[in-house]
C-alpha cells in the first residue's frame, strides 16, 4: 500500500504550519503566455478548457468495497471498478517493477478510453542506480509504458532526496536521452534545488527546453517542495492530506490558484490525493472535483458513493 511519509509531521504539530501557497516563480508567466499564445492559434477563448485529472497514488484498497466498489468486487477486477469512478492513477506500482507486457495489456483492457496512467519511474533507475549506467532499465520502461498509447498521462521522475544540484548534468543527460514522446514531469526532493534561485531557474529552463514539466508536492513538513515552478503547459500536483480541518482551506487555495493559471494558459492538470494509507482519498478527491467543476467551469466525473447500510440482527 502507497503511503506518503516524505513530509509527514504529526498531528499535533499542523498548527505550526504555514501552509500558505508561495508566489509564482517567475518564469511561469513567460512559460504559460507562450502556451497560451498556441492554443489561441487553433481554439477560441470561448470553446478552450484545460485536460484536468484527478485520482488517488493506487487502486488495491480494500477498505473501499462498500466505499466507491460494490462491496462484493474482487481484487482482480478492483481496477476496472476504480477506472469508473476517476479518470487517472498514479501508478507507483512502477516504481518497484518493470511493468510486463501482460500488465499494460490487461490495464488497457480494464480501463476506458479517456482514462490515463501516470507510471513512475522505477527506483531502480531513480535511486539504486541514480540515472547513471540504466540504459537497459530505462530502454524497456518507456517501450512498455508507451504502449498505453493513448492512455498514458505524464510519467514522472521522482529523484532521491539524495541527489542534489552537483548532479545536474547526470539529470539534464538522462532527460534527453528519453523518448521525445514520452511526457515527463520530474519530482525534486533535495533541498539544494530550491536554496539558490539561480540554479533552481536554471533548472527550470532546461525543462522547459525539453518539454518536459514539473512535480509539486504539497506536504507539511517540507514546504520548500511546494516550489510553484512550471516548465511547461502542465502540472503534477501530489498532494497530501492530513485528516485534518486544515485540508479544505489547503484545497481552496489550490483551486484559487489553478484558475489564475488555467486563465494563464495552463494546459494538463494532473492532482494525486495521498492521506493516511489511502482510506479517505476518495472522499478528498471528491472535495477537489466539485470544487474544480464549480470554479473551473468543467464537468468531471464525480465518484459515486455506495449507501452505507447496517448490518442487521438475525435475531
Amino acid at each position: 500500500m502507497e503511503n506518503m511519509e516524505f513530509g509527514r509531521v504529526p498531528k499535533e504539530n499542523l498548527k505550526t504550519i504555514d501552509f500558505a501557497l508561495k508566489s509564482d516563480n517567475s518564469l511561469n508567466a513567460r512559460v504559460l503566455s507562450e502556451v497560451k499564445s498556441r492554443n489561441e492559434q487553433v481554439h477560441s477563448e470561448n470553446e478552450w478548457k484545460p485536460n484536468v485529472y484527478v485520482g488517488c497514488p493506487e487502486w488495491s484498497i480494500t477498505e473501499w468495497k462498500g466505499k466507491i466498489y460494490p462491496g462484493n468486487a474482487k481484487s482482480p477486477d478492483f481496477l476496472s471498478h476504480y477506472a469508473r469512478q476517476f479518470n487517472t492513477i498514479e501508478l507507483n506500482l512502477t516504481h518497484y517493477r518493470i511493468p510486463t507486457e501482460s500488465d499494460i495489456l490487461k490495464w488497457n483492457t480494464q480501463t476506458a478510453d479517456g482514462f490515463k496512467f501516470c507510471p513512475k519511474f522505477p527506483q531502480i533507475i531513480s535511486h539504486d542506480k541514480k540515472l547513471r549506467n540504466a540504459d537497459p532499465e530505462t530502454g524497456e520502461f518507456c517501450e512498455r509504458v508507451l504502449d498505453l498509447g493513448g492512455k498514458l498521462g505524464s510519467s514522472f521522475l521522482q529523484l532521491s532526496p539524495f541527489f542534489s544540484p552537483r548532479q545536474f548534468p547526470e539529470l539534464e543527460k538522462f532527460l534527453r536521452a528519453l523518448p521525445a514522446r514520452l511526457p515527463v514531469s520530474v519530482e525534486f526532493r533535495h533541498e539544494d534545488w530550491f536554496k539558490n534561485d539561480r540554479i533552481w531557474e536554471e533548472t527550470l529552463l532546461m525543462l522547459q527546453s525539453l518539454d518536459m514539466g514539473t512535480v509539486i508536492t504539497d506536504v507539511a513538513g517540507r514546504r520548500d517542495v511546494v516550489h510553484q515552478g512550471l516548465s511547461n503547459s502542465s502540472i503534477m500536483l501530489r498532494w497530501v492530506g492530513n485528516d485534518h480541518e486544515s485540508d479544505y482551506d489547503r484545497i481552496d487555495a489550490w483551486i484559487h490558484r489553478l484558475k489564475q493559471w488555467v486563465a494563464e494558459g495552463l494546459q494538463d492538470i494532473y492532482i494525486f490525493v495521498h492521506i493516511s494509507d489511502n482510506i479517505l482519498a476518495p472522499e478528498l478527491c471528491h472535495y477537489w472535483i466539485k470544487k474544480l467543476n464549480a470554479e473551473l467551469q468543467l464537468s468531471l466525473k464525480e465518484p459515486v458513493f455506495f449507501p452505507k447500510t447496517d448490518q442487521l440482527s438475525l435475531f
